[in-house]
């Protein structure tokens, strides 16, 4: 069996028994709390972790775009949710052939996005699931009321291929009781119009461990909580040892007592920091962080008398782990210093 010290830098480590802990913590929450769990898959984009996390009682699997939706149809996952307005022909043709395979439901915020779905779904007996997306306080795509959702949930209902699906949102991290107002409010409007809400759909990690047994919603998409990160760690999610990828680097200069340079920099940790003062964190090396990135160099600093020495190996653990997994061709699932298994991220660089 391999070993890390075989693998050349910079790489991504997955230790298996971690991001597994990870999948049961979570499924056990949600069946706890009466929530139905569909996965993002943007973060591991791996159909062997999606199979997994459905596996463990996973309803089905959210994908971003078409292409990482069609790489999971072709691995076998049955049923997959878009949160995402597809829009002209050639992605509404992918949509119609993807739709023909799998069970799917996609989301609209604008009577733009729907007039392309009921023009390219038009089977009353096999009609495609849309739910109506809600700006709940994130400031991204989602319509801006209550009344706005009633007036495309009635488009759709109306629609001879469409089916109405519920709600769906994104809500701003921490701000959750806020995303609950609202879509009690819209879930009601709908109601006293006839139209019944049985889906209602939310997302985002560290909010989901929040959710009470009362919550309107119905249905949640964590994506991060698979692996973990920083910024996860930062939220109170886990702590590091709960973090199951890191990234493998090499020191390759040690120019000052306190700065150490990594053969890893943005095209390996992503520059992408949720905030966080630091792009990164060396394990088992107290008072080392990534300081500063440029492409192929990282920039560690060095305090409490830490010390590093020129082509030591060191594991960092990022701050948004999604971003960084999108950087590589592939990930090693690891078990301590042992590879278990080297697997391409399948869905990396598909786009649509």
């Amino acid at each position: 069996m391999a070993s890390i010290d075989d693998l050349d830098t910079p790489a991504i480590l997955i230790d298996a028994a971690r991001a597994e802990a990870n999948i049961k913590k979570a499924q056990a929450h949600a069946d706890a709390r009466g929530l139905k769990l569909r996965p993002h898959i943007k973060t591991h984009k791996l159909p062997y972790w999606a199979k997994k996390q459905v596996a463990a009682g996973a309803i089905g699997i959210t994908c971003q775009k078409i292409g990482e939706a069609e790489v999971m149809a072709d691995a076998g996952l049955t049923d997959i949710f878009l949160p995402y307005n597809i829009l002209g022909r050639a992605k509404l043709e992918r949509l119609k052939a993807l739709h023909g395979r799998v069970i799917l439901s996609v989301t609209a915020d604008s009577h733009d996005t729907l007039e392309g779905l009921a023009a390219a779904f038009t089977d009353a007996g096999h009609p495609l699931s849309v739910l109506v997306e809600c700006d709940t306080g994130m400031g991204r795509c989602g319509v801006q009321s209550a009344n706005d959702a009633l007036a495309l949930a009635k488009v759709i209902d109306k629609a001879e291929g469409l089916s109405f699906g519920g709600l769906m949102t994104y809500p701003a991290a921490g701000r959750a009781g806020e995303a609950e107002a609202w879509l009690k409010t819209a879930r009601d409007t709908l109601a006293a119009a006839g139209l019944e809400c049985e889906r209602i759909s939310s997302g985002g990690t560290p909010d989901m461990w929040r959710s009470g047994e009362d919550s309107v919603v119905t249905e949640y998409r964590p994506g991060t909580y698979i692996y973990l990160d920083r910024y996860q760690v930062a939220k109170g999610v886990g702590t590091l040892d709960d973090c199951a990828l890191t990234v493998l680097a090499t020191v390759v200069s040690h120019p000052t007592a306190t700065r150490a340079i990594l053969d890893s920099g943005s095209k390996a940790l992503s520059s992408d920091t949720l905030g966080l003062p630091e792009f990164g964190e060396l394990l088992g090396v107290p008072g080392a962080r990534v300081t500063g990135l440029s492409e192929e160099h990282g920039t560690v600093t060095l305090s409490d008398g830490a010390g590093l020495g020129i082509g030591q190996r060191v594991r960092v653990v990022p701050d948004h782990c999604c971003v960084v997994t999108n950087l590589f061709d592939q990930v090693h699932l690891i078990d301590g210093d042992k590879v278990l298994e080297t697997l391409p991220v399948a869905a990396r660089g598909r786009m649509g």
